[in-house]
C-alpha cells in the first residue's frame, strides 16, 4: 500500500519516495491496509461520540438555558461548531492521511518534539483516560445490577478494557464488526427511548419542579455550551483511520460530515423526547434524565431498560476509543526507537497488536488508581479534559501553519470560508481549555504534571539517524 506523505516515518528499513519527496515505508509489517469502508468509519465515529453523556448532560444544559427553545438551540449550535471542527479535520486528513492522525498533523506543523509530547499525552492521559472513564460508566451501572463488592465498579471496568482490547487484537474486521453490533443495539435502544418519549408520554409528564436556573444569560449559555460540546466530543478520532479508508483519504470528508449530521439528529431527537416527558423544568431538576424519562413512561421496568442502554452506549464508545487510540501508539513506536515495540502492524489481521496491549495495560492501571478516588469517572474526566482540549486547539492551529508551510500540498478538500471557520473552532477550543482548568479538580493538574514529565522524558530519547543527520 502506498503510504502517502508519511513525514513521521523514522524506521530503518528500505524506503521509497513518493511524488511529494517524502519517505514512505515498504515494510508491510508496520503499515496499515486500506480495509475500512465509509460505513465502517461512520459507525466508529458515531459510536465514539454518542455515548453515556447524552443521559446526563441534558439536565445541566437545561438548568443553564431555562427555556425549551434556547435548550434545543444550544444543541443545534453544538452541532454547527462540531461540523466546523470536522471540516478542519477533513482538510488535514485528506491532505495528510496517516494512522497517526493529530500526531502526524502536529509533527508536520510544529516538529518532532511537540508531536512526541502529544503522542505521550495521548498514550498516558487522553486516550487511556477516556477508555478508563468510559469503562467506569459500565462498571457503575453493572454494579447496580450485580455488585462484586467494594471495588465492584473497578473490577467490571478492568474486565471491559481487557475483553475489548482482546476483541480488537483478533483483527480489524472483528473490532469493527463488534462495533457495528454494539452501535446497532445502541440505536435500537435509542430509537425505543425516542419513540417512547415522543409518542407514549403520559399527560401528567413534564410537571416536575425546576432547579434554580442560572442567572445571567452569558455565563449560563457558556456553561451550557461547555456540556454540549463535551457531549459532542470524539469526532476528531476520524483522523486516525484516514489512511485505512478504501478509496483513499478523500472519503474522510463524507465520513466526517455524515457522522456529525447523524449525531446532531440523534441528540436533537433524544432531547425532544426528554422535553416531551419531563418538560424544561423537570429536565433541569433531574440528576439522571434518561432514568427519569423511562420511569415516567414504564416505571421500574423502564429504569432497568435504560440502565442496560447506558451500559451499551458506554461499551460502544469504549470499543471505538480502543480501536482508534492504538493508532497513535503505533505512530509513536514507528517514529521513536525507544517505543519501537509498538510499531509492529500485524498484516494478517490489520491490527497494531503491541500498541493495543500497551494501551490496555495503561488503561487498567488508571482504573486501579481511580478506584481510590471518590468517583472513578469524575477523576478520569478531571485528568483528561484540559490536556484533550489543549491539543485539539493545537491541531486547529496546525491547519493555519500547514497552509503556510506547505501551500502546494494537494488538498482534495479545503475548509470553506477560510480563515473564519477555523478561527471559530480555535476560539471554541480555547474556551473549553480554560473551563476544564478552572472547574476541574486536582486530577486536572495531575494530568498537566504527567504531560510535563513527558517533555522531560523526551530529552533522554536517542535521536533517530535521520534526525541526527538534520541536526
Amino acid at each position: 500500500m502506498k503510504d502517502t506523505q508519511n513525514l513521521g516515518n523514522r524506521i530503518e528499513k528500505i524506503t521509497q519516495t513518493n511524488s511529494n519527496g517524502v519517505a514512505a515505508s515498504t515494510d508491510k509489517s508496520i503499515n496499515p491496509k486500506q480495509v475500512l469502508r465509509v460505513i465502517d468509519a461512520i459507525v466508529v465515529i458515531v459510536g465514539i461520540v454518542v455515548g453515556a453523556g447524552i443521559f446526563r448532560t441534558p439536565s445541566i444544559v437545561a438548568a443553564n438555558t431555562g427555556s425549551s427553545e434556547l435548550f434545543l438551540g444550544v444543541w443545534v449550535l453544538g452541532g454547527v461548531i462540531s461540523l466546523i471542527g470536522a471540516m478542519c479535520y477533513a482538510e488535514l486528513s485528506t491532505a495528510f492521511p496517516n494512522t497517526g492522525g493529530d500526531y502526524h498533523f502536529l509533527h508536520r506543523a510544529f516538529g518532532q518534539r511537540f508531536a512526541f509530547l502529544f503522542a505521550w499525552a495521548r498514550m498516558s492521559i487522553i486516550q487511556t483516560g477516556s477508555i478508563a472513564l468510559l469503562a467506569f460508566i459500565v462498571g457503575d451501572y453493572m454494579s447496580e445490577l450485580y455488585s462484586l463488592g467494594a471495588f465492584s465498579s473497578s473490577i467490571y471496568a478492568a474486565l471491559v478494557v481487557i475483553l475489548l482490547t482482546f476483541v480488537n487484537i483478533i483483527g480489524v474486521h472483528v473490532g469493527t464488526g463488534a462495533q457495528k453490533i454494539l452501535v446497532s443495539l445502541q440505536f435500537v435502544g435509542l430509537l425505543a427511548l425516542i419513540v417512547a418519549g415522543l409518542f407514549f408520554a403520559p399527560e401528567s409528564g413534564g410537571t416536575a419542579t425546576a432547579a434554580p436556573v442560572s442567572s445571567g444569560i452569558t455565563p449560563a449559555i457558556g456553561g451550557a455550551m461547555v456540556m454540549v460540546l463535551l457531549t459532542f466530543g470524539g469526532w476528531n478520532e476520524a483522523g486516525y483511520i484516514s489512511s485505512e479508508m478504501r478509496g483513499g483519504s478523500k472519503k474522510m470528508v463524507t465520513v466526517m460530515i455524515a457522522s456529525i449530521l447523524i449525531i446532531t439528529a440523534i441528540y436533537l431527537l433524544i432531547n425532544l423526547a426528554y422535553l416531551n416527558v419531563l418538560g424544561i423544568d423537570g429536565l433541569a431538576s433531574s440528576e439522571a434524565v434518561g432514568v427519569e424519562t423511562m420511569r415516567v413512561i414504564m416505571g421500574d421496568t423502564g429504569v432497568f431498560l435504560i440502565g442496560l442502554l447506558v451500559i451499551l452506549a458506554a461499551l460502544t464508545s469504549t470499543n471505538a476509543t480502543i480501536f482508534t487510540g492504538a493508532r497513535t501508539n503505533h505512530a509513536l513506536g514507528r517514529d521513536f526507537s525507544i517505543f519501537s515495540f509498538m510499531r509492529t502492524w500485524k498484516s494478517e489481521t490489520s491490527t497494531p497488536v503491541n500498541a493495543l496491549l500497551t494501551q490496555g495495560i495503561i488503561a487498567v492501571i488508571l482504573i486501579i488508581l481511580g478506584s481510590f478516588a471518590r468517583s472513578g469517572f469524575e477523576s478520569m474526566v478531571d485528568f483528561t479534559a484540559p490536556i484533550f482540549w489543549f491539543f485539539i486547539l493545537c491541531t486547529g492551529l496546525s491547519l493555519f501553519v500547514l497552509r503556510y508551510k506547505e501551500p502546494h500540498a494537494p488538498r482534495p478538500f479545503k475548509v470553506p470560508l477560510y480563515p473564519v471557520l477555523p478561527i471559530i473552532f480555535c476560539l471554541t477550543s480555547t474556551y473549553l481549555l480554560y473551563s476544564s482548568l478552572m472547574f476541574a479538580g486536582r486530577g486536572a493538574w495531575l494530568g498537566v504534571g504527567v504531560l510535563l514529565l513527558g517533555m522531560v522524558f523526551f530529552f533522554f530519547i536517542p535521536k533517530s539517524k535521520e534526525t541526527k543527520q538534520k541536526a
